[in-house]
């Protein structure tokens, strides 16, 4: 089946917001739309919407004047079989000692490895983005320095590779939360395929605005693989919620934004542990002093 995206930007979240909303009302209609904040310091939000149909060109240029956007591009997707497609393109991943793989690579899978196996059909977050490889590259080295954590929590999990990763390594349960209904489902299915039910606990929370998450705290490592913005701004709640002497993996940031990051969480009392640079992406360990 052929199907369609248009995308635009826009230089805040409420606008876009807005907008997504009002392409609802289109016909014919998206059968799904999203709004993301792009990756490049920019500040600004990309809007998507994806369509079984071709969408009402002019209609789509009434609504950027309307919410003050770029003018739509509109694309033609051909029929793809995008599992089969994941498949191919979705080589194993090795992070330190994490192994990340889908069924179709179980005969890689080294014998001195950790493994998590993540299928093509839930491709997001399977550790190819270098923020993900990131996080398990510091959690290998804070392993290898004699580090055990036996509170951890994973804010804004995905697909929960980090968390799983953390009770792969340690027997304590380990609690997985994002914002994302969809994620936590997604997250959900893949502690099962890896045998790790009641070792990793799913949870659906912005932040830390869940019971189960406030009453284990405090956390001797936190995982935090989001956005720059929502890193800042938790890095209050970040310092409530982590142990003296606790640490926390933060990425989901460009390298240039790492500085404003780290300043944020020196003025909570953290300290940094490590920098490290993964493509584009940094990833940041720092301590609670």
């Amino acid at each position: 089946m052929t199907t369609f995206t248009a995308f635009t930007t826009l230089a805040s979240r409420d606008a876009a917001e807005a907008l997504s909303q009002r392409l609802e009302d289109l016909d014919p209609g998206p059968y799904g739309t999203g709004v993301f904040e792009i990756e490049d310091g920019s500040g600004r939000y990309e809007v998507s919407g994806y369509f079984l149909e071709e969408p009402d060109g002019v209609a789509l240029d009434l609504l950027a004047i309307a919410h003050g956007a770029q003018p739509f591009a509109v694309s033609e997707l051909p029929e793809t079989d995008w599992v089969a497609h994941v498949r191919r393109e979705l080589a194993p991943v090795q992070a330190g000692r994490f192994f990340l793989y889908g069924s179709h690579d179980a005969d890689k899978v080294p014998a001195d490895a950790v493994a998590l196996r993540i299928d093509a059909a839930m491709a997001f977050g399977t550790g190819h983005h270098g923020t993900t490889s990131g996080c398990l590259s510091a959690l290998d080295q804070l392993a290898t320095e004699g580090h055990a954590f036996h509170k951890v929590a994973d804010i804004g999990c995905g697909t929960a590779v980090l968390a799983m990763a953390a009770a792969k390594l340690w027997p304590e349960p380990v609690l997985a939360s994002d914002i994302d209904p969809v994620a936590v489902e997604t997250a959900a299915a893949n502690v099962a395929l890896n045998d790790l039910e009641g070792r990793v606990i799913c949870l659906e929370a912005a932040g830390f605005n869940h019971p189960q998450l406030e009453q284990a705290a405090p956390y001797d490592l936190i995982f935090a693989n989001i956005l720059k913005g929502p890193l800042v701004s938790l890095a209050p709640d970040m310092a409530r919620h982590c142990a003296e002497s606790g640490f926390v993996i933060l990425s989901g940031l460009l390298n240039e934004q790492a500085d404003e990051v780290i300043a944020a969480y020196e003025t909570q009392g953290f300290v940094l542990h490590s920098r490290k640079e993964f493509g584009d992406w940094t990833t940041l360990v720092m301590r609670r002093g």
